[in-house]
């Protein structure tokens, strides 16, 4: 049996095509979609899919957002911020440098909680050889 992986993740919203664009403008990934007809957007991080969909159980804003939080690698940790703040974004928690990484956490447009990461090659070479 082969091990199961994660590829994909739905967010669910009142407005998809509002958050739609606010990613497509905050990150610039591959956006799959059929205007006009029926089924979702398909943002493509990388081979990390992000499908955003419209459902009758959700609520306009996300009543607990810290449930489950979007991280999001990233080259240029300060140039997404500033896209983000150029979208009147918000932030939970502003650009951070941690040791050479870099990480905040931002609000998209329902509610939720995404966390920009720029890791810096030591942190990144520490990651890959298990901490040693």
């Amino acid at each position: 049996m082969t091990t199961p992986t994660i590829g994909s993740l739905l967010l669910s919203s009142t407005d998809p095509a509002r958050l739609r664009d606010w990613y497509a403008a905050a990150f610039a990934p591959k956006v799959d979609r059929t205007p006009g007809e029926p089924g979702y957007d398909i943002l493509d991080f990388g081979g990390f899919y992000v499908m955003i969909d419209s459902r009758d159980d959700v609520g306009a804003a996300n009543p607990e957002p810290g449930r489950v939080i979007l991280n999001v690698e990233v080259d240029d940790a300060r140039a997404v911020a500033g896209r983000i703040d150029d979208l009147g974004g918000r932030w939970l928690a502003e650009l951070d440098d941690r040791d050479g990484s870099l990480f905040a956490t931002a609000i998209d447009p329902d509610g939720n909680y995404v966390q920009l990461v720029q890791l810096s090659p030591q942190h990144r070479a520490e990651m890959s050889d298990g901490g040693r």
